[in-house]
């Protein structure tokens, strides 16, 4: 399988997460948002990373790439079984795309993406607005992060979700505060040393050291 994207981006690392929790075999093909490439423009219609070959099979979008890669190996599964617990995994995975990284990425995009990868200016005024919005969905993290275990009880889509946005906001300084979030930083900690996230972490290092971005 072929990955398109790069693992900064909280959605790119969440596949390859995935994909390493179910021991799959991929390569990554570093693409940014709208490249020109050819092949990443066929497998991702409207320029969106990641992307994902698989044969003759393209697929764009984190989250349908995730749920495509659960049905293709069901073992491990990242969606649990039991409806609430399901529910659960979707919904986190959803707030991690939708709310935290909604606000989360203003600061990113504005203090890292824009101005060292894509060259492009930036807002500090939109990063600040970010900062303003992050207390109230980091509060609502620490208030239903387990004192052991996971998001909705066994690990899922969820935790690989939620924690991929936190390591991207930890590169402008933004990560799990143990002081302030303790339960938060205990289950990122959780997250953090499943082989499958080191393995990933490994394989973006150089990136994130180039820029200067240490998480």
């Amino acid at each position: 399988m072929k990955l398109y994207g790069a693992l900064l981006s909280p959605f790119v690392r969440k596949v390859a997460v995935v994909l390493e929790e179910k021991g799959m075999a991929w390569e990554l093909a570093v693409n940014s948002p709208g490249s020109p490439d050819p092949d990443f423009q066929k497998a991702s219609p409207f320029g969106k990373i990641p992307a994902l070959v698989d044969g003759d099979f393209t697929l764009a979008d984190s989250t349908a790439i995730a749920v495509y890669l659960d049905a293709k190996q069901p073992s491990p599964s990242l969606l649990p079984a039991e409806a609430g617990a399901r529910g659960k995994a979707v919904w986190f995975d959803e707030y991690a795309d939708t709310i935290l990284g909604t606000s989360g990425l203003k600061i990113v995009f504005n203090r890292l993406v824009g101005p060292k990868l894509l060259k492009l200016p930036a807002s500090e005024e939109v990063a600040l607005q970010g900062e303003a919005e992050l207390p109230r969905i980091l509060d609502y993290l620490e208030s239903i992060a387990p004192e052991q275990g996971w998001l909705d009880g066994e690990f899922s889509l969820g935790d690989i979700s939620v924690a991929s946005m936190l390591k991207t906001l930890s590169y402008v300084g933004h990560g799990p505060d143990s002081a302030r979030y303790p339960r938060t930083a205990a289950w990122y900690g959780r997250v953090a040393v499943r082989p499958s996230w080191a393995a990933v972490a490994e394989m973006e290092a150089p990136t994130a050291e180039r820029l200067g971005a240490t998480a």
